[in-house]
Protein backbone atom coordinates (compact mmCIF):
# COMPACT_ATOMS: atom_id res chain seq x y z
CA UNK A 1 0.00 0.00 0.00
CA UNK A 2 2.63 2.30 0.74
CA UNK A 3 4.60 2.04 -2.49
CA UNK A 4 1.38 2.73 -4.18
CA UNK A 5 1.22 6.08 -2.17
CA UNK A 6 5.05 7.04 -2.82
CA UNK A 7 4.05 5.91 -6.67
CA UNK A 8 1.23 8.26 -6.81
CA UNK A 9 2.95 11.00 -5.25
CA UNK A 10 5.78 10.52 -7.33
CA UNK A 11 3.76 10.58 -10.26
CA UNK A 12 2.03 13.94 -9.09
CA UNK A 13 5.13 14.91 -8.47
CA UNK A 14 5.94 14.45 -12.56
CA UNK A 15 2.57 15.72 -13.59
CA UNK A 16 2.95 18.70 -12.32
CA UNK A 17 6.79 19.65 -13.17
CA UNK A 18 5.28 18.69 -17.08
CA UNK A 19 2.58 21.09 -16.72
CA UNK A 20 4.45 24.05 -15.67
CA UNK A 21 5.75 26.58 -18.25
CA UNK A 22 7.97 29.63 -19.03
CA UNK A 23 5.72 32.52 -19.19
CA UNK A 24 6.96 36.22 -20.59
CA UNK A 25 5.02 39.21 -19.98
CA UNK A 26 5.39 42.04 -21.27
CA UNK A 27 3.04 44.90 -19.43
CA UNK A 28 1.00 48.25 -19.84
CA UNK A 29 0.77 50.48 -17.16
CA UNK A 30 -2.34 52.11 -15.09
CA UNK A 31 -4.85 49.93 -14.38
CA UNK A 32 -3.29 47.24 -17.51
CA UNK A 33 -1.21 46.35 -14.66
CA UNK A 34 -4.23 45.63 -12.27
CA UNK A 35 -5.32 43.41 -14.90
CA UNK A 36 -2.00 41.29 -15.93
CA UNK A 37 -1.56 41.12 -12.39
CA UNK A 38 -3.84 38.68 -11.61
CA UNK A 39 -3.62 36.34 -14.22
CA UNK A 40 0.63 35.89 -13.25
CA UNK A 41 -0.68 35.25 -9.55
CA UNK A 42 -3.06 32.43 -10.78
CA UNK A 43 -0.26 31.57 -13.52
CA UNK A 44 1.98 31.20 -10.54
CA UNK A 45 -0.58 29.55 -8.43
CA UNK A 46 -0.29 26.74 -11.23
CA UNK A 47 3.30 26.33 -11.01
CA UNK A 48 4.47 28.31 -13.84
CA UNK A 49 7.42 30.04 -14.09
CA UNK A 50 6.17 33.96 -14.73
CA UNK A 51 9.36 36.41 -16.05
CA UNK A 52 7.89 40.69 -16.35
CA UNK A 53 9.50 43.11 -18.29
CA UNK A 54 9.96 46.14 -16.47
CA UNK A 55 11.48 49.50 -17.55
CA UNK A 56 13.64 51.50 -14.80
CA UNK A 57 11.50 53.97 -15.01
CA UNK A 58 7.82 52.30 -14.88
CA UNK A 59 5.51 53.91 -12.85
CA UNK A 60 3.43 51.24 -11.00
CA UNK A 61 4.73 48.35 -11.89
CA UNK A 62 7.02 47.65 -8.62
CA UNK A 63 9.30 44.29 -8.52
CA UNK A 64 8.39 42.26 -5.75
CA UNK A 65 9.80 39.09 -4.45
CA UNK A 66 7.96 35.83 -4.88
CA UNK A 67 8.76 32.16 -5.32
CA UNK A 68 8.61 31.62 -9.23
CA UNK A 69 7.85 35.08 -10.40
CA UNK A 70 11.11 37.23 -11.86
CA UNK A 71 11.09 41.01 -13.08
CA UNK A 72 14.13 41.64 -15.70
CA UNK A 73 14.49 45.66 -15.19
CA UNK A 74 15.99 46.72 -18.78
CA UNK A 75 17.56 50.18 -18.54
CA UNK A 76 15.57 53.51 -20.58
CA UNK A 77 16.74 57.00 -20.83
CA UNK A 78 13.55 58.42 -18.86
CA UNK A 79 12.32 58.24 -15.12
CA UNK A 80 9.02 58.25 -13.73
CA UNK A 81 8.48 61.72 -14.26
CA UNK A 82 7.86 61.62 -18.16
CA UNK A 83 5.20 59.11 -18.30
CA UNK A 84 3.61 60.70 -15.19
CA UNK A 85 4.17 64.14 -18.05
CA UNK A 86 2.47 61.72 -20.89
CA UNK A 87 -0.88 60.64 -18.27
CA UNK A 88 -1.28 64.21 -17.57
CA UNK A 89 -0.86 65.34 -20.88
CA UNK A 90 -3.22 62.63 -21.98
CA UNK A 91 -5.70 63.77 -19.42
CA UNK A 92 -6.00 67.15 -19.80
CA UNK A 93 -5.95 67.37 -23.27
CA UNK A 94 -8.76 64.75 -23.54
CA UNK A 95 -10.40 66.68 -21.13
CA UNK A 96 -9.89 70.07 -23.11
CA UNK A 97 -11.37 68.55 -25.87
CA UNK A 98 -14.10 65.96 -25.01
CA UNK A 99 -15.15 64.90 -28.47
CA UNK A 100 -18.88 66.11 -29.43
CA UNK A 101 -20.12 66.12 -33.18
CA UNK A 102 -19.07 69.83 -33.35
CA UNK A 103 -15.40 69.18 -32.10
CA UNK A 104 -14.36 65.88 -33.03
CA UNK A 105 -12.06 66.66 -36.05
CA UNK A 106 -10.46 69.08 -33.25
CA UNK A 107 -10.39 66.40 -30.69
CA UNK A 108 -8.53 63.59 -33.19
CA UNK A 109 -5.97 66.61 -33.84
CA UNK A 110 -5.30 67.17 -30.51
CA UNK A 111 -5.19 63.73 -28.74
CA UNK A 112 -2.77 62.45 -32.26
CA UNK A 113 -0.02 65.09 -30.71
CA UNK A 114 -0.47 63.63 -27.46
CA UNK A 115 0.18 59.89 -28.30
CA UNK A 116 2.51 61.02 -31.04
CA UNK A 117 4.61 61.71 -27.78
CA UNK A 118 3.42 58.38 -25.78
CA UNK A 119 4.74 56.43 -29.22
CA UNK A 120 7.98 58.74 -28.69
CA UNK A 121 8.39 56.80 -25.03
CA UNK A 122 7.20 53.26 -26.59
CA UNK A 123 9.81 53.39 -28.97
CA UNK A 124 12.50 54.34 -26.56
CA UNK A 125 10.94 51.57 -24.15
CA UNK A 126 11.18 48.64 -27.45
CA UNK A 127 15.24 50.00 -27.68
CA UNK A 128 16.03 49.42 -24.11
CA UNK A 129 14.72 45.80 -24.53
CA UNK A 130 15.53 45.16 -28.07
CA UNK A 131 18.92 46.71 -28.38
CA UNK A 132 19.81 44.71 -24.85
CA UNK A 133 21.70 42.10 -26.69
CA UNK A 134 22.46 40.76 -23.57
CA UNK A 135 18.85 40.89 -22.35
CA UNK A 136 17.99 39.35 -25.78
CA UNK A 137 20.12 36.36 -25.25
CA UNK A 138 19.14 35.65 -20.99
CA UNK A 139 15.34 35.54 -22.81
CA UNK A 140 16.04 33.26 -25.32
CA UNK A 141 18.18 30.87 -22.93
CA UNK A 142 15.32 30.82 -21.13
CA UNK A 143 13.33 29.05 -23.31
CA UNK A 144 10.11 30.60 -22.87
CA UNK A 145 6.43 29.38 -24.36
CA UNK A 146 4.65 31.94 -24.51
CA UNK A 147 4.53 35.69 -24.33
CA UNK A 148 1.49 38.14 -22.99
CA UNK A 149 1.55 41.78 -24.01
CA UNK A 150 -0.82 44.77 -24.63
CA UNK A 151 -1.30 45.73 -28.06
CA UNK A 152 -1.74 49.40 -26.71
CA UNK A 153 2.11 49.17 -26.21
CA UNK A 154 3.81 47.79 -29.18
CA UNK A 155 6.93 45.56 -29.28
CA UNK A 156 5.98 42.88 -27.62
CA UNK A 157 5.12 40.74 -30.66
CA UNK A 158 8.60 41.57 -32.10
CA UNK A 159 10.30 40.02 -28.87
CA UNK A 160 8.28 37.00 -29.12
CA UNK A 161 9.03 36.57 -33.10
CA UNK A 162 12.73 37.03 -32.45
CA UNK A 163 12.54 34.15 -29.63
CA UNK A 164 10.54 32.19 -31.86
CA UNK A 165 7.73 31.66 -29.42
CA UNK A 166 3.41 32.96 -29.86
CA UNK A 167 2.52 35.31 -28.19
CA UNK A 168 -1.22 36.51 -26.54
CA UNK A 169 -2.43 40.37 -26.32
CA UNK A 170 -4.57 40.97 -23.17
CA UNK A 171 -6.63 44.38 -23.45
CA UNK A 172 -9.86 46.46 -23.01
CA UNK A 173 -9.47 48.00 -26.82
CA UNK A 174 -6.63 49.39 -28.74
CA UNK A 175 -6.98 53.20 -29.62
CA UNK A 176 -9.81 53.71 -31.55
CA UNK A 177 -9.96 49.66 -32.05
CA UNK A 178 -7.60 50.09 -34.80
CA UNK A 179 -5.56 47.08 -33.90
CA UNK A 180 -8.92 44.68 -33.39
CA UNK A 181 -10.26 45.85 -37.22
CA UNK A 182 -7.23 45.92 -39.27
CA UNK A 183 -4.73 43.64 -37.72
CA UNK A 184 -6.71 40.98 -36.04
CA UNK A 185 -9.10 40.86 -38.63
CA UNK A 186 -12.86 41.73 -36.17
CA UNK A 187 -15.39 42.80 -38.61
CA UNK A 188 -17.13 46.40 -37.54
CA UNK A 189 -20.40 47.03 -39.14
CA UNK A 190 -20.78 51.27 -38.38
CA UNK A 191 -24.56 50.13 -38.62
CA UNK A 192 -24.86 49.17 -35.67
CA UNK A 193 -21.51 48.71 -33.86
CA UNK A 194 -20.64 51.95 -31.81
CA UNK A 195 -17.52 52.99 -32.91
CA UNK A 196 -14.69 53.21 -29.97
CA UNK A 197 -14.83 56.46 -28.01
CA UNK A 198 -18.39 57.75 -29.47
CA UNK A 199 -20.21 57.27 -26.61
CA UNK A 200 -23.05 55.53 -29.02
CA UNK A 201 -24.93 52.50 -28.60
CA UNK A 202 -25.81 49.82 -30.34
CA UNK A 203 -29.54 51.63 -31.07
CA UNK A 204 -28.68 54.51 -33.30
CA UNK A 205 -30.77 57.01 -35.08
CA UNK A 206 -29.99 58.23 -38.60
CA UNK A 207 -28.11 61.15 -37.54
CA UNK A 208 -26.11 58.49 -34.87
CA UNK A 209 -25.23 56.39 -37.65
CA UNK A 210 -23.98 59.44 -39.77
CA UNK A 211 -22.07 60.46 -37.23
CA UNK A 212 -20.67 56.72 -36.21
CA UNK A 213 -19.60 56.26 -40.08
CA UNK A 214 -17.55 59.40 -39.42
CA UNK A 215 -16.41 58.48 -36.93
CA UNK A 216 -14.44 55.63 -38.08
CA UNK A 217 -13.37 57.17 -41.22
CA UNK A 218 -11.56 59.75 -38.78
CA UNK A 219 -9.74 57.52 -36.17
CA UNK A 220 -9.26 54.98 -39.03
CA UNK A 221 -7.01 57.94 -40.79
CA UNK A 222 -5.65 59.42 -37.41
CA UNK A 223 -4.63 56.66 -35.74
CA UNK A 224 -3.20 54.58 -38.70
CA UNK A 225 -0.77 57.97 -39.89
CA UNK A 226 0.48 57.46 -36.09
CA UNK A 227 0.96 53.79 -36.59
CA UNK A 228 2.30 53.42 -39.97
CA UNK A 229 5.57 55.55 -38.26
CA UNK A 230 5.93 52.12 -36.49
CA UNK A 231 6.72 50.31 -40.02
CA UNK A 232 10.10 50.71 -40.85
CA UNK A 233 10.85 50.24 -37.12
CA UNK A 234 9.14 46.55 -37.02
CA UNK A 235 10.68 45.87 -40.45
CA UNK A 236 14.36 47.18 -39.05
CA UNK A 237 13.73 44.95 -36.03
CA UNK A 238 12.57 41.64 -37.72
CA UNK A 239 15.02 42.14 -40.73
CA UNK A 240 12.59 41.84 -43.44
CA UNK A 241 9.56 44.18 -45.21
CA UNK A 242 6.70 44.05 -42.82
CA UNK A 243 4.16 46.39 -40.74
CA UNK A 244 2.99 46.74 -37.06
CA UNK A 245 -0.44 45.57 -38.14
CA UNK A 246 0.94 42.49 -39.98
CA UNK A 247 3.18 41.55 -37.23
CA UNK A 248 0.55 41.97 -34.81
CA UNK A 249 -2.12 40.10 -36.20
CA UNK A 250 0.03 36.93 -35.77
CA UNK A 251 -1.03 36.92 -32.07
CA UNK A 252 -2.69 33.59 -31.24
CA UNK A 253 -5.29 35.16 -28.62
CA UNK A 254 -6.90 38.32 -28.19
CA UNK A 255 -8.06 38.21 -24.55
CA UNK A 256 -10.45 41.56 -24.48
CA UNK A 257 -11.51 42.16 -20.71
CA UNK A 258 -15.22 42.75 -21.06
CA UNK A 259 -18.30 40.70 -21.63
CA UNK A 260 -21.72 40.48 -22.77
CA UNK A 261 -22.58 41.92 -18.96
CA UNK A 262 -21.07 45.38 -20.39
CA UNK A 263 -20.75 45.32 -24.22
CA UNK A 264 -23.68 45.28 -27.04
CA UNK A 265 -23.82 41.94 -29.53
CA UNK A 266 -21.79 42.59 -32.29
CA UNK A 267 -19.48 39.89 -34.50
CA UNK A 268 -16.20 38.66 -33.34
CA UNK A 269 -13.82 35.97 -34.48
CA UNK A 270 -12.90 32.68 -32.73
CA UNK A 271 -9.48 33.80 -31.05
CA UNK A 272 -10.89 36.80 -29.38
CA UNK A 273 -12.16 35.87 -25.74
CA UNK A 274 -14.09 37.57 -22.99
CA UNK A 275 -12.66 37.35 -19.75
CA UNK A 276 -14.51 41.08 -18.22
CA UNK A 277 -14.30 40.93 -14.20
CA UNK A 278 -11.19 38.72 -13.92
CA UNK A 279 -10.38 40.52 -10.82
CA UNK A 280 -12.94 40.42 -9.33
CA UNK A 281 -12.89 38.45 -5.78
CA UNK A 282 -15.90 37.86 -2.88
CA UNK A 283 -15.78 41.11 -0.36
CA UNK A 284 -13.36 40.12 2.25
CA UNK A 285 -14.32 41.92 5.85
CA UNK A 286 -13.05 45.58 6.25
CA UNK A 287 -10.82 47.23 8.34
CA UNK A 288 -12.19 47.70 12.07
CA UNK A 289 -12.65 51.52 12.10
CA UNK A 290 -14.18 51.34 8.48
CA UNK A 291 -16.62 48.78 9.34
CA UNK A 292 -17.58 50.98 12.25
CA UNK A 293 -18.21 54.03 9.90
CA UNK A 294 -20.46 51.99 7.74
CA UNK A 295 -22.40 50.06 10.19
CA UNK A 296 -22.93 53.88 11.71
CA UNK A 297 -24.82 54.61 8.25
CA UNK A 298 -27.59 52.67 9.63
CA UNK A 299 -30.49 51.77 7.18
CA UNK A 300 -29.59 54.15 5.26
CA UNK A 301 -26.56 52.86 3.75
CA UNK A 302 -23.17 54.36 2.49
CA UNK A 303 -21.85 55.69 -1.17
CA UNK A 304 -18.18 54.65 -1.97
CA UNK A 305 -16.71 56.84 -4.35
CA UNK A 306 -13.42 56.63 -6.34
CA UNK A 307 -11.98 58.09 -9.46
CA UNK A 308 -9.04 56.07 -9.31
CA UNK A 309 -5.52 56.01 -9.03
CA UNK A 310 -4.74 58.24 -11.57
CA UNK A 311 -6.85 61.10 -10.50
CA UNK A 312 -4.95 62.11 -6.89
CA UNK A 313 -7.12 65.41 -6.24
CA UNK A 314 -9.11 68.09 -7.84
CA UNK A 315 -9.13 72.07 -7.74
CA UNK A 316 -10.75 73.52 -4.77
CA UNK A 317 -13.86 74.68 -6.47
CA UNK A 318 -14.45 71.36 -7.52
CA UNK A 319 -13.82 69.70 -4.45
CA UNK A 320 -16.15 71.51 -2.46
CA UNK A 321 -18.78 71.62 -4.97
CA UNK A 322 -18.87 67.93 -5.10
CA UNK A 323 -18.13 68.04 -0.90
CA UNK A 324 -21.35 69.98 -0.88
CA UNK A 325 -23.27 67.55 -2.95
CA UNK A 326 -22.24 64.68 -0.82
CA UNK A 327 -23.20 66.52 2.84
CA UNK A 328 -27.05 66.53 1.68
CA UNK A 329 -27.48 62.56 1.44
CA UNK A 330 -28.69 60.74 4.51
CA UNK A 331 -25.90 58.46 3.54
CA UNK A 332 -22.26 57.93 4.95
CA UNK A 333 -20.04 58.48 1.99
CA UNK A 334 -16.40 56.87 1.60
CA UNK A 335 -14.45 59.35 -0.45
CA UNK A 336 -11.22 57.98 -1.77
CA UNK A 337 -8.98 61.46 -2.09
CA UNK A 338 -5.39 63.11 -1.43
CA UNK A 339 -6.06 66.41 -2.15
CA UNK A 340 -6.47 69.23 0.29
CA UNK A 341 -9.74 68.41 2.69
CA UNK A 342 -12.47 70.80 0.72
CA UNK A 343 -14.30 73.19 3.40
CA UNK A 344 -18.12 72.26 2.13
CA UNK A 345 -17.19 68.19 3.33
CA UNK A 346 -20.29 67.08 5.84
CA UNK A 347 -20.12 65.26 9.07
CA UNK A 348 -21.73 62.01 6.53
CA UNK A 349 -18.08 62.19 4.24
CA UNK A 350 -15.24 60.33 5.61
CA UNK A 351 -11.40 60.72 3.27
CA UNK A 352 -9.17 57.89 2.40
CA UNK A 353 -5.92 57.95 0.64
CA UNK A 354 -6.88 54.47 -0.20
CA UNK A 355 -9.93 51.96 0.56
CA UNK A 356 -10.39 48.47 -0.28
CA UNK A 357 -12.49 49.46 -3.15
CA UNK A 358 -13.44 45.97 -4.14
CA UNK A 359 -14.58 44.85 -0.45
CA UNK A 360 -16.63 48.41 -0.05
CA UNK A 361 -18.98 47.27 -2.94
CA UNK A 362 -19.64 43.52 -1.87
CA UNK A 363 -20.80 45.09 1.31
CA UNK A 364 -24.63 45.10 1.96
CA UNK A 365 -24.60 48.53 3.34
CA UNK A 366 -23.18 49.79 -0.02
CA UNK A 367 -26.04 52.06 -1.92
CA UNK A 368 -24.33 53.39 -4.94
CA UNK A 369 -21.01 53.95 -6.64
CA UNK A 370 -19.54 57.36 -7.81
CA UNK A 371 -17.00 56.26 -10.42
CA UNK A 372 -15.04 58.09 -13.07
CA UNK A 373 -16.11 54.51 -15.20
CA UNK A 374 -12.34 52.85 -15.29
CA UNK A 375 -13.28 49.14 -16.35
CA UNK A 376 -11.80 47.66 -13.38
CA UNK A 377 -14.22 49.90 -11.24
CA UNK A 378 -16.94 49.48 -13.52
CA UNK A 379 -16.56 45.34 -13.06
CA UNK A 380 -16.16 45.40 -9.23
CA UNK A 381 -19.80 47.23 -9.87
CA UNK A 382 -20.99 44.97 -12.43
CA UNK A 383 -19.49 42.16 -10.35
CA UNK A 384 -21.27 42.97 -6.89
CA UNK A 385 -24.72 44.64 -8.23
CA UNK A 386 -24.46 48.13 -7.62
CA UNK A 387 -25.71 51.11 -9.15
CA UNK A 388 -23.72 53.73 -10.61
CA UNK A 389 -23.42 57.44 -10.84
CA UNK A 390 -20.72 57.97 -13.58
CA UNK A 391 -18.15 60.97 -13.81
CA UNK A 392 -16.27 60.12 -16.67
CA UNK A 393 -13.02 62.19 -17.54
CA UNK A 394 -11.12 60.80 -20.42
CA UNK A 395 -9.83 57.34 -22.66
CA UNK A 396 -12.60 54.30 -22.49
CA UNK A 397 -14.42 55.87 -19.27
CA UNK A 398 -17.30 57.86 -21.14
CA UNK A 399 -17.99 55.13 -23.32
CA UNK A 400 -17.93 52.64 -20.39
CA UNK A 401 -20.58 55.25 -18.64
CA UNK A 402 -22.71 55.28 -21.96
CA UNK A 403 -22.65 51.13 -21.20
CA UNK A 404 -23.73 51.28 -18.22
CA UNK A 405 -26.46 54.22 -18.86
CA UNK A 406 -27.94 52.00 -22.36
CA UNK A 407 -28.12 49.19 -19.66
CA UNK A 408 -30.35 51.51 -17.25
CA UNK A 409 -27.42 50.58 -14.61
CA UNK A 410 -25.88 54.05 -14.29
CA UNK A 411 -26.25 57.96 -14.36
CA UNK A 412 -23.89 60.25 -15.89
CA UNK A 413 -22.49 63.77 -14.39
CA UNK A 414 -20.27 66.22 -16.58
CA UNK A 415 -17.25 66.65 -13.86
CA UNK A 416 -16.69 69.99 -16.44
CA UNK A 417 -20.08 71.51 -16.10
CA UNK A 418 -22.18 69.90 -13.22
CA UNK A 419 -23.15 71.88 -10.39
CA UNK A 420 -23.88 70.24 -6.81
CA UNK A 421 -27.59 70.09 -7.95
CA UNK A 422 -26.43 67.99 -10.80
CA UNK A 423 -24.52 65.17 -8.71
CA UNK A 424 -27.26 65.12 -6.12
CA UNK A 425 -29.85 64.68 -8.28
CA UNK A 426 -28.01 61.97 -9.76
CA UNK A 427 -26.97 60.24 -6.56
CA UNK A 428 -30.92 60.20 -5.49
CA UNK A 429 -31.97 58.81 -8.74
CA UNK A 430 -29.72 55.94 -8.52
CA UNK A 431 -30.19 55.69 -5.21
CA UNK A 432 -34.07 56.02 -4.57
CA UNK A 433 -35.08 54.63 -8.37
CA UNK A 434 -35.58 50.82 -7.43
CA UNK A 435 -34.64 50.24 -11.43
CA UNK A 436 -31.02 51.10 -10.97
CA UNK A 437 -30.83 48.34 -8.27
CA UNK A 438 -32.54 45.78 -9.97
CA UNK A 439 -30.67 46.23 -13.80
CA UNK A 440 -27.54 46.38 -11.89
CA UNK A 441 -28.27 43.13 -10.20
CA UNK A 442 -29.39 41.58 -13.16
CA UNK A 443 -26.10 42.64 -14.77
CA UNK A 444 -23.95 41.01 -11.68
CA UNK A 445 -26.34 37.88 -12.45
CA UNK A 446 -25.39 37.59 -15.93
CA UNK A 447 -21.25 38.09 -15.09
CA UNK A 448 -21.72 35.17 -12.73
CA UNK A 449 -24.41 32.88 -14.70
CA UNK A 450 -20.64 31.62 -16.94
CA UNK A 451 -19.55 28.01 -17.51
CA UNK A 452 -15.82 28.84 -16.32
CA UNK A 453 -14.56 32.18 -14.36
CA UNK A 454 -12.84 34.97 -16.79
CA UNK A 455 -9.74 34.46 -14.69
CA UNK A 456 -9.72 30.48 -15.66
CA UNK A 457 -10.71 31.11 -19.05
CA UNK A 458 -8.08 33.46 -19.69
CA UNK A 459 -5.24 31.42 -18.02
CA UNK A 460 -7.24 28.37 -19.70
CA UNK A 461 -6.19 29.71 -23.46
CA UNK A 462 -2.49 30.94 -22.12
CA UNK A 463 -2.15 27.40 -21.28
CA UNK A 464 -3.52 26.39 -24.43
CA UNK A 465 -1.02 28.59 -26.53
CA UNK A 466 1.40 27.22 -24.46
CA UNK A 467 0.83 23.44 -25.01
CA UNK A 468 -0.09 23.66 -29.02
CA UNK A 469 2.61 26.25 -29.51
CA UNK A 470 -0.30 28.07 -31.35
CA UNK A 471 -3.86 28.60 -31.96
CA UNK A 472 -3.77 28.66 -36.19
CA UNK A 473 -6.96 26.57 -36.38
CA UNK A 474 -8.57 29.46 -34.40
CA UNK A 475 -6.92 32.35 -37.00
CA UNK A 476 -9.29 33.48 -39.66
CA UNK A 477 -8.09 33.42 -43.48
CA UNK A 478 -8.49 37.18 -43.19
CA UNK A 479 -5.10 37.45 -42.41
CA UNK A 480 -3.75 35.60 -45.48
CA UNK A 481 -5.61 38.21 -48.02
CA UNK A 482 -4.82 41.17 -49.18
CA UNK A 483 -6.93 44.66 -48.94
CA UNK A 484 -8.23 44.03 -52.20
CA UNK A 485 -8.80 40.09 -51.75
CA UNK A 486 -10.54 41.08 -48.53
CA UNK A 487 -13.13 43.56 -49.75
CA UNK A 488 -13.56 41.23 -52.67
CA UNK A 489 -12.40 44.19 -55.03
CA UNK A 490 -10.88 41.52 -57.71
CA UNK A 491 -14.35 39.49 -57.61
CA UNK A 492 -16.57 42.94 -57.72
CA UNK A 493 -13.98 44.09 -60.88
CA UNK A 494 -14.43 40.46 -62.68
CA UNK A 495 -18.02 40.25 -62.39
CA UNK A 496 -18.26 43.78 -63.10
CA UNK A 497 -16.04 43.19 -66.62
CA UNK A 498 -18.11 40.24 -66.84
CA UNK A 499 -21.51 41.89 -67.01
CA UNK A 500 -19.75 44.64 -69.06
CA UNK A 501 -18.71 42.44 -71.90
CA UNK A 502 -21.76 40.55 -71.86
CA UNK A 503 -23.56 43.58 -72.28
CA UNK A 504 -21.17 44.87 -75.22
CA UNK A 505 -21.49 41.54 -76.99
CA UNK A 506 -25.48 41.46 -76.67
CA UNK A 507 -25.19 44.98 -77.84
CA UNK A 508 -23.26 44.24 -80.71
CA UNK A 509 -25.30 41.01 -81.51
CA UNK A 510 -28.51 42.88 -81.97
CA UNK A 511 -27.17 45.51 -83.48
CA UNK A 512 -25.77 43.16 -86.13
CA UNK A 513 -29.47 41.74 -86.00
CA UNK A 514 -31.10 44.97 -86.41
CA UNK A 515 -28.45 45.74 -89.68
CA UNK A 516 -29.29 42.30 -90.97
CA UNK A 517 -32.73 42.74 -90.87
CA UNK A 518 -32.58 46.04 -92.26
CA UNK A 519 -30.50 45.48 -95.29
CA UNK A 520 -33.04 41.76 -96.10
CA UNK A 521 -35.78 44.09 -95.40
CA UNK A 522 -34.99 46.43 -98.41
CA UNK A 523 -33.59 44.07 -101.00
CA UNK A 524 -36.96 42.42 -100.33
CA UNK A 525 -38.50 45.87 -101.14
CA UNK A 526 -36.44 45.89 -104.25
CA UNK A 527 -37.14 42.72 -105.68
Amino acid sequence: MLKKVLLLALQMSLLGAALSGNVLIWPMEGSHWLNIRMIIDELLRKEHNVTVLVASGALFITPTSQPSLTFEIYEVPFGKERIEGVIKDFVLTWLENRPSPSTIWKFYQEMAKVIKDFHMVCREICDGVLKNRKLMEKLESSKFEVLVSDPVFPCGDIVALKLGIPFVYSLRFSPASTVEKHCGKVPFPPSYVPAVLSELTDQMSFTDRVRNFISYHLQDYMFERLWKLWDSYYSEALGRPTTLCETMGKAEMWLIRTYWDFEFPRPYLPNFEFVGGLHCKPARPLPQEMEEFVQSSGEDGVVVFSLGSMVKNLTDEKANLIASALAQIPQKVLWRYKGKKPDALGNNTQLYDWIPQNDLLGHPKTKAFITHGGTNGIYEAIYHGVPMVGVPMFADQPDNIAHMKAKGAAVEVNLNTMTSADLLRALRTVINDPSYKENAVRLSRIHHDQPVKPLDRAVFWIEFVMRHRGAKHLRAAAHDLTWVQYHSLDVIGFLLACTATSIILVTKCCLFSYRKLGKTGKKRKRD
